[in-house]
């Protein structure tokens, strides 16, 4: 099992992805069981991913009035969210249902008694056995209850991180993320490097005098704001500016510098992207789900050229389409052995089984979404380190 069928990305986070990591408030009332038989009702199973780390996921099954079947997925050792299945069907024995936000499909057939089903998990090129077990009430999981609704911080607040406890990130972490969480903005396993460019928006090419434990060196994080409420983007952003300025010393000016990037661009007939005006100020959620499926909601133009230019590909990437406001849409391509270097994995060969397979990313973007993305050689800018230093004590 390569890196790449363990990594995705949740909102700004990168995690393990065998399962659902999922960003939101997405939450269901959990369906009592049926009568003994019937598909309707609780099944959960332990999925055991690679690296040793036991997954239990739970799927609730309800019937409506119309005789439709409805499925909500969760898994209670990630986020414990729930997110409903795209399609679930329940014919001659066999279950099936797919998530298509995370590229998530499972196939498995009834047992005898009708109180398990056993069958495969399949999220994206890599599967795994999975085994529900039919709930009771006695045997039932406990559910993690749902996180308080944070009200978003004052819109002209410009906060900054009360409390900050920076430690070395551990040796054998494989998970990499960059999320908030309740009240808290939780890091792990991050470069000073990878803050930068997750704080100004750019790309390690970007990034010019820093030394070599800048990129090399990882660190865990948790901070507290001193402004209560959810921050947006770009207080967030604000915040992490701060913090790198206050523990870490950074000091930079900004410069111009001409270099090979990538420059998107609206196609003749484009876009083709949903609009989402629902939360303005919010943050914009951006997915990995698995590696080549990239999932954008609430998401601004700068937002997605930020992430392909930090997590995918090898130069800068400009946003020159004149698009403004949030947008949601899916983007599937097959990546090549050039991409996701900005997340430390390895993209292993294209299936030759795959009778179907996604084009590759220039195309995607120019297919799926009517822009263009196109290599030119144009201005820059860069930030120059000046002076940095490894973090001050917590």
């Amino acid at each position: 099992m390569t890196d790449v069928s363990r990594r995705t990305v949740v909102g700004w986070a990168l995690g393990l992805a065998l399962c659902a990591c999922v960003s939101g408030q997405v939450w269901a009332q959990a369906a009592a069981p049926a009568a003994t038989g019937g598909i309707e009702g609780t099944w959960q199973a332990t999925l055991h991913a690679p690296g040793g780390h036991d997954l239990r996921t739970v799927l609730k099954i309800t019937k409506d009035d119309k005789g439709a079947l409805h499925g909500m997925f969760y898994s209670i050792d990630q986020s414990g969210q729930g997110i409903a299945t795209s399609s679930i069907s329940f014919d001659d024995g066999t279950l099936k249902y797919g998530i298509d936000f995370i590229s998530l499909k499972y196939e498995g057939k009834m047992s005898a008694d009708k109180n398990s089903i056993s069958g495969t998990s399949t999220q994206g090129d890599h599967s795994l056995p999975l085994v529900f077990e039919r709930a009771t009430p006695e045997t039932e999981w406990a559910m993690p209850a749902p996180p308080p609704k944070i009200p978003p911080m004052a819109a002209d607040a410009h906060p900054t991180f009360e409390v900050a406890t920076i430690k070395p990130t551990k040796p054998d972490e494989q998970r990499t993320f960059l999320v908030w969480r309740g009240n808290d903005m939780q890091v792990v396993n991050f470069s000073l490097a990878g803050l930068v460019k997750f704080a100004y928006d750019i790309q390690d090419k970007q990034i010019l005098g820093a030394p070599d434990w800048f990129h090399s060196d990882r660190w865990d994080i948790t901070a507290k704001p001193d402004t209560p409420g959810q921050p947006n983007g770009d207080q967030l952003k604000e915040m992490v500016q701060k913090l790198l300025a206050d523990r870490f010393a950074l000091k930079f000016h900004k410069d111009q510098k001409e270099m090979g990037a990538y420059v998107l661009t609206v196609g003749k007939d484009g876009p083709k992207l949903k609009q989402n005006a629902s939360n303005p100020n919010g943050l914009p959620g951006l997915f990995f789900g698995p590696i080549g499926t990239l999932h954008v909601m609430n998401a601004t133009m700068q937002n997605f050229t930020g992430l392909m230019q930090s997590a995918v590909l090898d130069r800068p990437v400009v946003d020159k389409t004149g698009l403004t406001g949030r947008w949601d849409f899916t983007l599937k391509w097959t990546p090549d052995d050039s991409q996701f270097a900005g997340m430390g994995v390895k993209v292993p060969p294209p299936s030759a089984d795959d009778p179907n397979p996604a084009p590759p990313l220039f195309t995607a973007i120019q297919e799926q979404l009517d822009l263009k993305l196109e290599a030119q050689k144009t201005a820059v800018p860069v930030l120059v380190i000046d002076h940095v230093d490894h973090p001050s004590p917590n």
